[in-house]
């Protein structure tokens, strides 16, 4: 009987060396950047106490992270009567204490608050770290993915959300992508939560028309009433979730619809200040703002930001926002942080689509020695060394196989040059390299072919 074949769970994948090289273009455009704005790397435990992340997502957040089971007998905590009940909420909680991150922002509130003292405010960090959520698998939705994230933490001043958007501009046009950035304000959506007379159903009206671009506004009016809105409410809220116009008219109608709102009107005020920091430093990128953006995470109490790509169908592929008092629930209160997310693995399906990845990329050894025996073997691996030295990835075909073969494995391995070593070229010094993208074969002495692969690999990468 054939054993069935091993598998791995939904939503998780295996990646291939020329999948992590495209990842790894990614995160360095991205680390770069960071870097460039003065942002300093930390990580965190892939796992946290169970404790630090539930309540910090929303109701529909905290049912997706994945729990960890106690290790040894952990039946014997559980109570026998919520067993018997088959309470699976009660008994998750009694016999797990862990859980996989499902974020990088909570963990870094926790981290900035444990480590505090050795921690000098403004705090500029930034994370590129995997999380995992109980997610439903489907295309640019994963269980597993990376996130990277960029925080500024102990500053009020909405400099930070201009740097974050110009740090989205500047890696979304390196990376090729066409994006649109979406920005809103909780303090907004507060004060229209209290026009409507639901002020206490913020997280139910926010929840609800975060899902608008996905459901559209009928079946989003229809879970506004089935989270307990009244009709006049919901139709109170149409004029402000299909209002148009430039920024401008935007916030000047906002203003005089929430007058009577001082949360929503110091929300405006945050709006007016970024767009006008944005207007006077342009952005390659299209920025709006979008009054259905909602963001489904509680700890947003200011800006929010959601990046779209133009030309893909698929969800956002960056966002964010201001967090006022995240650190305030493990006892560091008043301390307010603004941060970006990065979602790396979307941005993968999105390059590769639209076939943004550079040819390059995929080119791990730079060279193949070609290998004829035990004594040109000898002799290539000087030459092999010699590249390593000067810092040109290369290989040594590690057999004497037919020629055809070891050709073929270069050009299977996007090999871009090949150098043959034979008996006329020991006793020359003049080894043939060959360009395989060309066809080309020049000969040359060991000291020239190194100052000619760097040459060559610095007009391939321009």
């Amino acid at each position: 009987m054939a054993k069935e074949k091993p598998s791995i769970p939904k939503g998780t994948r295996d990646f291939s060396p020329e999948e992590i090289a495209k990842r790894n273009y990614i995160f360095d455009i991205i680390r770069e950047t960071y870097n460039l704005y003065g942002f300093k790397p930390i990580e965190t435990p892939a796992m946290e106490n169970l404790s630090t992340l539930m309540g910090k997502y929303g109701e529909e957040g905290d049912r997706l992270i994945f729990r960890i089971l106690n290790s040894g007998d952990f039946l014997s905590k559980a109570n026998k009567t919520d067993l018997n009940a088959g309470d699976s909420q009660k008994v998750s909680a009694q016999i797990c204490e862990k859980a996989l991150r499902y974020d990088l922002t909570v963990p870094f509130a926790r981290y900035v608050v444990q480590h505090q003292n050795e921690i000098t405010f403004p705090f500029r960090r930034y994370q590129i770290q995997p999380v995992w959520r109980a997610d439903r698998p489907q295309k640019g939705r994963y269980r597993e993915f990376f996130q990277c994230d960029a925080d500024v933490i102990g500053s009020d001043s909405l400099f930070n959300e201009f740097e974050l958007v110009k740090i989205i501009d500047q890696v979304f046009d390196k990376l090729g992508i066409s994006v649109t950035v979406k920005l809103n304000n909780r303090k907004i959506l507060a004060g229209i939560a209290d026009y409507i007379g639901f002020a206490d159903k913020i997280t139910d009206i926010t929840t609800a028309i975060d899902k608008l671009d996905k459901i559209g506004l009928e079946k989003v009016n229809e879970e506004l009433k089935d989270r307990g809105l009244t009709d006049t409410a919901v139709d109170a809220l149409q004029p402000v979730l299909l209002l148009q116009g430039e920024v401008k008219e935007k916030l000047a109608s906002l203003r005089n619809t929430l007058q009577t709102s001082p949360t929503g009107l110091k929300g405006i005020d945050e709006m007016e200040e970024l767009f006008t920091l944005l207007e006077d430093s342009s952005t390659k990128c299209k920025v709006e703002l979008d009054l259905t953006l909602a963001r489904g995470l509680n700890y947003y109490t200011g800006a929010i930001i959601e990046v779209k790509a133009n030309d893909v169908a698929i969800g956002s592929i960056c966002g964010g926002g201001r967090y006022d008092d995240l650190t305030g629930i493990f006892g560091l209160p008043g301390v307010s942080g603004v941060g970006i997310s990065f979602g790396a693995d979307r941005i993968y399906d999105v390059m590769q689509e639209s076939g943004l990845f550079p040819e390059g990329v995929l080119t791990f050894s730079k060279v193949l020695l070609v290998n004829f025996g035990k004594e040109e073997q000898s002799y290539a691996q000087k030459i092999l060394f010699k590249l390593r030295d000067a810092g040109i990835s290369c290989e040594l075909y590690p057999e004497a196989s037919k020629m055809k073969k070891q050709m073929q494995y270069a050009d299977k391995n996007l090999i871009p040059f090949v150098i043959i070593i034979g008996k006329n070229e020991m006793e020359t010094g003049k080894l043939a390299v060959k360009n395989m993208k060309t066809g080309e074969q020049v000969m040359m002495d060991a000291e020239t072919i190194v100052s000619y692969l760097n040459q060559n690999h610095k007009l391939s990468r321009n």
